[in-house]
C-alpha cells in the first residue's frame, strides 16, 4: 500500500486566458466561491466528467470546468524575497529576486530539486522546487 501511494504525482494544470470561476459543487448552478485570475496554478484533486476538483495555493479546494485550464505550468512563490539564479546552484548568482506570491512560466520540468523557471518580463533562472508551488 504504502509502495503504490510513493509513485503518486501530483497533478497541476493553470489557469488558461480567461479567469475560471471556482465553485462549491461541480456545476454552475453551484455556489460561486471566487475568480481565480488567468495563469495561478491549480492542484487536479478529482475529475468529474468535463468537472475538476482543484486544490489552490492556500490549500482551499472548490470546482471549476475543466475547459478552463490549461496544461502550461506556472507557479507561486512561496517566500518573500527569493533568489532566482543563473544555475541550478545555490552558489549561482541571483538573475532576480521573486516576491511572495509571484506567478513565474516553468520553462523546465523539476531535476534535482530544482525547476527552471521565467518572469513575465522574460527573465529567466532556478529556483528550488521547495520553494514554489505548483510542481
Amino acid at each position: 500500500m504504502l509502495a503504490a501511494g510513493a509513485g503518486h504525482a501530483f497533478d497541476f494544470k493553470t489557469v488558461g486566458a480567461a479567469p475560471a470561476i471556482l465553485y462549491d459543487a461541480p456545476s454552475t448552478k453551484g455556489g460561486k466561491l471566487f475568480i481565480a485570475p488567468r495563469g495561478m496554478p491549480l492542484e487536479v484533486v478529482l475529475s468529474y466528467g468535463e468537472w475538476v476538483k482543484v486544490r489552490d495555493v492556500s490549500g482551499d479546494l472548490a470546482w471549476t470546468e475543466a475547459k478552463a485550464l490549461s496544461a502550461r505550468r506556472n507557479v507561486v512563490v512561496r517566500s518573500a524575497n527569493l533568489k532566482v539564479r543563473a544555475s541550478a546552484d545555490e552558489a549561482a548568482a541571483p538573475v532576480f529576486i521573486a516576491d511572495k506570491g509571484l506567478l513565474l512560466e516553468v520553462t523546465e520540468g523539476a531535476v534535482a530539486g530544482w525547476v527552471k523557471v521565467r518572469h513575465k518580463d522574460g527573465s529567466a533562472g532556478y529556483v528550488k522546487s521547495a520553494d514554489v508551488w505548483g510542481i
